[in-house]
This record gives structure tokens, C-alpha cells and sequence, in this order.
């Protein structure tokens, strides 16, 4: 709420109502201040005094509100969304396209790894194709001898089986080449390569780079950490006095420091049964689209709109705060004022809710100069 807390140590700067005409109100906080048991909370003004404050009055007014609760914390990424890129086969590093922070899109080359073992199982490849052929001719010659008992079924049997062992080592190999990317069906002695490349998995930004130009790698070793932006989440912390109204599901707008006005749709995923030692708990937020201005590490802001409700309140500037209580000013006419304690509720930039307020009906209440109006009640209390 945007109430005018008062201070104690502002004492020795007030002025007398009366002579601060043309004077911007000052904001004072008093603290530990008690009212003097005789005082009745009310407070004179002279005529020369209202004028000089500008003292307006308002009356309790009904209203849609709603209670704007604000989070921070930062953007992250769910560990289901960074991948670490290796080699199916090992081999020396040929090239690098790629460099941290850059952003790639899915099937893009990221680097090219050369070994001779690449072109072994091309060869192999070519070969076991080449004998598949062979054998399946003899088979085929071999089951028509064998109708006219031109052949033993013993070396039918025995042809069948060369067939079937090289059809399955022609398969293994065929997928063996498409896990290093290259397709085995428009391979031929001509275009036997040493190379392969390394594909990137979706579209992302790299976050590391672990080998460099040159050096010799493992199927082991991870040769590239990447992002995938649409597992980016937002870690925001919840107040505990906001607990109970922050839930799964609630639709949010989220900004960042650096562009406040621009603000993206969210959806709170979870929250976090738990009170951390700073006395805040966490919810977990979702980007309704994918965003590449919000990277991870990036500190977001949030604002929740819990759901409105038709309520009674007053203008902010109409309610005072004094030792964590709040008031406000009843015109009792002929320039009196009189100090009226409340029960507030949610707020927003304009209106603060009161609970409770029928006995504020009909009532004309100090808008603005209900500040000033406190501070003379304390001076005067002093």
C-alpha cells in the first residue's frame, strides 16, 4: 500500500500550517510517538491554514479492485533442456562453426570431426553390399536346383544362411552410418568422405565449447553444452504475507530491468511448499511463447493480478499509517478534524479497499492534507 508513514525525526522540520502557502507538503515519518491520553485525535485548522495545505475532502466509494503483487528473481533453465552434443565415434576436431553464445537453428553443422575409421566402415559398408548381392543369387540358384533335386538341401540350407548373416551385417552397418550422418543409400566408391558432421539437435544457443581445432576426442567426451530456450523457467520469490495468494496456474507478466515497458505472458507452474530463511518461498513460471530476450542467469521482475473483487475504499492519499495502524480524517465541519482508526484491505496505485466501512457512509473524509492533518495531531500530541 502506499501509505505516509510518519517519523520522529522529521519533528524538528515541521512548520506551522500557517506559514508554508505556496510550500510543497513535506512527508515526515514519526515513530514511537504516543498520544497524549487527554488528546481526543482531532485537530483544529484556521482558514489561512486549509487554504495553504489545499485541503480537499472525499467519501468511501465502491469499486472494482485488485490486489497487484509483485515478484522478482531470475531466469533459468530446466536441466531437461540442456544437452551436452558428443561424437557417436571418435576422431580429431577438423573445424569448429560455432562459438559460445551463438545462436543456431536445428540440423546446423557445429563442427566436423575426421578419422580414418570413417572411411573403414564406408568400405565395409560397400563391401558387405556387394557380397549380399552375390549371395543372394546364389541362393536364389541354389533353392531352384534344389526343386529339381539338382542340389542338397544341406546346400540350399548353408547358401540361405550366407544370405541372412550378410543381410544382417548390411543393416548394422546402414544404421551404424546414419547415427554419424551419412546415408547409406546414396553411398557409392566415389563418394567415400573421412569426414562427419556434427548435427545441432534442435535450435538453441551454446552455452559451452569444450574442444578446440585439432585436439582428438572420445565417443565420451562432450564436445559442445547447448540451450534450448523453450525450457527456459523463471525462479520468483514469493513473500510469505503473499503465500496465500499466489497459485499454480495464475497467468503473469513478466519484464526485465533493462526494457520495464515491455512485458512478456507468463504462467506459474508450481510453488514451493517451503519458507526459505529469508522468509520468502519460490514459484516457478513458464513463458507462454518462446523468448530469446530473457537468457538464463537474467534477473526478471513479475506481476500478479489476484482475481478483482467489487469492494469499498478510499484514495491513498486519504489513509495515514501511524505505528502500524491506519487512519484516516473525518470533517466534523467549522475547519475540526478528527483522527478515525481502520481496517484496510488490498490496494492498488489508486485506491486502498476498507474493510468494514459502513460506518464511513456519509462520512466526508480528508483526502488530500490528511498527511499534514497527522503531522499537527502529533506535534500537537508532543
Amino acid at each position: 500500500m502506499h501509505f505516509r508513514n510518519i517519523s520522529l525525526y522529521s519533528l524538528a522540520f515541521i512548520l506551522t500550517l500557517s506559514s508554508c502557502s505556496g510550500k510543497k507538503e513535506e512527508k515526515t515519518v514519526y515513530e514511537n510517538t504516543k498520544f497524549s491520553k487527554n488528546n481526543k485525535n482531532s485537530v483544529h485548522l484556521t482558514e489561512k491554514q486549509i487554504q495553504s495545505v489545499g485541503l480537499t475532502t472525499t467519501a468511501i466509494q465502491n469499486r472494482n479492485m485488485q490486489k497487484l503483487i509483485r515478484l522478482n528473481g531470475k531466469a533459468e533453465i530446466a536441466p531437461s533442456h540442456i544437452s551436452s552434443v558428443s561424437s557417436i565415434m571418435g576422431g580429431h576436431i577438423k573445424s569448429i562453426n560455432v562459438i559460445n553464445g551463438s545462436h543456431f537453428n536445428k540440423g546446423q553443422v557445429l563442427a566436423v570431426v575426421e578419422d580414418p575409421q570413417f572411411i573403414q566402415l564406408q568400405q565395409d559398408y560397400l563391401v558387405t553390399k556387394a557380397q549380399l548381392e552375390a549371395a543372394r543369387l546364389n541362393f536364389n540358384r541354389q533353392k531352384e536346383l534344389n526343386t529339381s533335386k539338382a542340389s542338397s538341401d544341406k546346400t540350399m540350407q548353408t547358401a540361405q544362411a550366407d544370405y541372412s548373416t550378410l543381410n544382417a551385417t548390411l543393416k548394422g552397418l546402414e544404421e551404424k552410418l546414419r547415427i554419424i550422418g551419412i546415408n547409406a543409400k546414396g553411398l557409392s566408391t566415389g563418394n567415400i568422405r573421412s569426414k562427419i558432421n556434427i548435427y545441432a539437435p534442435f535450435t538453441g544457443f551454446v552455452s559451452k565449447i569444450l574442444v578446440n581445432n585439432g585436439q582428438y576426442i572420445n565417443p565420451a567426451d562432450t564436445l559442445f553444452e547447448l540451450i534450448n530456450p523453450a525450457g527456459l523457467l523463471l525462479e520468483l520469490k514469493i513473500f510469505e504475507n503473499d503465500m496465500n495468494d499466489v497459485k499454480a496456474g495464475q497467468e503473469i507478466l513478466v519484464y526485465n530491468n533493462q526494457n520495464p515497458e515491455i512485458k512478456f505472458n507468463a504462467k506459474i507452474v508450481s510453488v514451493v511448499p517451503s519458507i526459505e530463511n529469508g522468509g520468502s518461498a519460490t514459484a516457478i513460471a513458464k513463458l507462454s511463447s518462446v523468448n530469446t530476450e530473457l537468457v538464463k542467469g537474467m534477473y526478471v521482475n513479475a506481476e500478479v493480478n489476484i482475481s478483482s473483487r467489487y469492494t469499498q475504499g478510499l484514495p491513498n492519499e486519504a489513509v495515514v499509517s501511524f505505528e502500524n495502524k491506519n487512519y484516516v480524517f473525518e470533517d466534523l465541519g467549522k475547519f475540526n478534524y478528527k483522527m478515525i482508526p481502520i481496517v484496510t484491505g488490498i490496494s492498488d496505485n489508486q485506491f486502498t479497499e476498507i474493510l468494514k466501512a459502513d460506518f464511513l457512509k456519509d462520512k466526508k473524509i480528508v483526502q488530500k492534507g490528511a498527511y499534514s492533518l497527522l503531522m499537527m495531531l502529533k506535534n500537537k500530541a508532543e
